[in-house]
Order: structure tokens, then C-alpha cells, then sequence
């Protein structure tokens, strides 16, 4: 398809926003994989987000239809999907090099499609990251909360109340992580807004031993879970033969603030959010590990996950 046009813009109105998120469910239901990740989906509506969003069309007219999307955020992250009746025209690599042209240093690859793999490798691009999707079916006991380390204790999150000391917590625990570190108030309260908050489910271990004014005490560790509304495994995930097998949970994020690293609290902490989940009735527990997390991923690891996907990030080779 030689006549594919580009559209950039900073802001998508309600039913440009829609026609994506249209889009990106196609390619879904195609590929098995959502090609746009929760952080590009809130900023389609986000008025807060400085993202780069670029729309591809027959022609370059809206009118003729979207073929397909890409986006890139300030840190330079990109993502890309094509709508499955479209592909193989020109149109990912139109994107793709449209996004680098928008300052992209990686986008990323869900799930590490064949075609993905070789659009990137045609354009130069080589591997520079890599998130390990790790899961675990339900087992028994896992209802059971753990034992904290002596001097901790854990309770939900509060609105109104725990915001700032989660953000200090999370900013120190992810300093130098790519995206989770650099999350802000805004970003914290839209993920608070979505249908799938549950603050029952945002669990803070706190540090018992020491009191701050007022009688809090600081906040040395949490678990963040989530479950989506009507959630199910991946295809081909599910355990046959369960009552409502396919629902799923995910352990959303866990930081440990630096000063309480190497205090035992990994294990318990990632036990909690897995009973909180095991008792809301899920079948299978997911969550996301950056491949050069090697302790985490040792934890998670002995906790019984195990890969179920690899997602990558392509981006220039570093210069020798």
C-alpha cells in the first residue's frame, strides 16, 4: 500500500480514542496479545500525558478508515499495532519509522511476534529489553496470608491518605526503572478512577517499630494487585475442568523501599497479594518481571511463576 498517510497529534478526542482502542481489539483477538499496554490506553484520554500519538490512513484521510497506531511517550517508549486486515502494506514500518522520526529510542513488542520480530530486524533494530509474563495456577493454601518478618504489619491502602508515602516508596523502590519509577500523583489517581481498583487489594506493610508523628508509621513495602472486571487467561491458559476456570489475577506491582532490602520481606510480600487474590477466587496468577531483574525473578521463581510470554523492546544498537 503506497498511499498510507500520517496523522500526528497530541490529543485524540473521545471517538478518535475509540477507534483505537477498536483497533487495538482486533489486533487482539488476531494475535492473542494486546499490542497496547495499560500505560498508552489511559493516555488515549489522559488531558495530563504528553504522548506522541500517530494514526495511519488509506490515503491519509481519516475518512477512508485507521489502518493503523502508534505512540510515543516522553521517555522515548513506543508502541505499535496494524489492524490485521491492513498488514503486510506498509503500514507497520510506515509507523515504526514515523515513531523513530518522534524521537523513539524502543518500542515495544508484545509478546515477540514473528512479524514483529522481522519488521524491526529490517529496520536495524536489535533487542534492548526484555518483560517476562510469569503466572502460576491457584493452589491450595495459597488463601492463607504468610507470616511478616517480626516488626511488620500489613493493611489496604486508603485513599486520601496513603498517596504521597506509596509515591515516595514507589520513586525510591523503581529509581531506576523506565516508566514505574517516574509514575506521579496524576498518574497514581487515574489508575485509582479505573473500574478494576479495588484498594482492599493495594496492601502496605508498614514498619512497626518506628513511629512518625501522628502515630503512623513508615510505609517499608508494598503489594499492588489487580483483577479486570470479567478477566480471563490467556488462551490456552485456563485449567479444563474448573468452575470458572479462565479467571484471572494479576500482582500488579511490589516495592520494597531501599532502607528495607534484605529484610525478608519478598517472600511474605509477594504471599500476600497471592492470598488476597486465591481468596477473591481466582484460577491463575500473572504478573511482569523485567528480564534484568534477576532477583526478582529468583523470587517469583521459587514462588512457583513460571514464563508464559516474553515481551521485547527493539531499539538502535549501541554504538561500539
Amino acid at each position: 500500500m503506497s498511499d498510507v498517510g500520517l496523522d500526528t497529534t497530541n490529543h485524540l478526542d473521545e471517538a478518535a480514542a475509540t477507534d483505537v482502542l477498536a483497533l487495538a481489539g482486533r489486533a487482539a483477538d488476531v494475535d492473542g496479545v494486546e499490542a497496547v499496554s495499560e500505560a498508552f490506553r489511559l493516555a488515549l484520554r489522559s488531558p495530563h500525558t504528553s504522548v506522541t500519538h500517530l494514526r495511519a490512513y488509506a490515503g491519509g484521510s481519516p475518512s477512508e478508515g485507521l489502518l493503523g497506531y502508534a505512540a510515543v511517550d516522553p521517555g522515548g517508549s513506543a508502541e505499535l499495532v496494524v489492524d490485521p486486515v491492513a498488514r503486510r502494506q506498509g503500514v507497520g514500518r510506515a509507523l515504526l519509522r514515523a515513531a523513530l522520526d518522534a524521537g523513539t529510542t524502543g518500542v515495544w513488542a508484545h509478546g515477540d511476534l514473528p512479524a514483529a520480530r522481522g519488521l524491526a530486524a529490517s529496520e536495524g533494530l536489535v533487542s534492548t529489553r526484555e518483560l517476562h509474563v510469569m503466572e502460576r495456577p491457584v493452589r491450595d493454601g495459597d488463601d492463607v496470608d504468610p507470616v511478616l518478618p517480626e516488626g511488620f504489619s500489613v493493611r489496604a491502602f486508603e485513599s486520601g491518605r496513603d498517596e504521597q508515602a506509596w509515591l515516595d516508596v514507589n520513586r525510591l523502590a523503581f529509581a531506576s526503572h523506565p516508566e514505574q519509577g517516574s509514575i506521579t500523583l496524576e498518574d497514581l489517581e487515574e489508575r485509582m478512577a479505573q473500574d478494576w481498583f479495588d484498594p482492599a487489594g493495594f496492601l502496605l506493610v508498614e514498619d512497626t517499630t518506628v513511629t512518625l508523628d501522628g502515630g503512623a508509621h513508615p510505609l517499608a513495602a508494598y503489594h499492588w494487585t489487580k483483577r479486570e472486571p470479567h478477566s480471563a487467561a490467556r488462551p490456552g491458559h485456563a485449567r479444563d475442568g474448573d468452575e470458572g476456570a479462565g479467571t484471572s489475577g494479576e500482582v500488579y506491582v511490589v516495592g520494597v523501599h531501599p532502607a528495607y532490602q534484605g529484610r525478608g520481606l519478598a517472600g511474605p510480600l509477594t504471599g500476600l497479594g497471592t492470598a488476597h487474590l486465591a481468596r477473591q477466587g481466582v484460577k491463575t496468577i500473572e504478573l511482569y518481571v523485567d528480564g534484568d531483574n534477576t532477583r526478582a525473578l529468583a523470587t517469583y521463581r521459587r514462588a512457583g511463576f513460571e514464563d508464559a510470554a516474553i515481551h521485547v523492546v527493539y531499539g538502535r544498537p549501541p554504538a561500539p
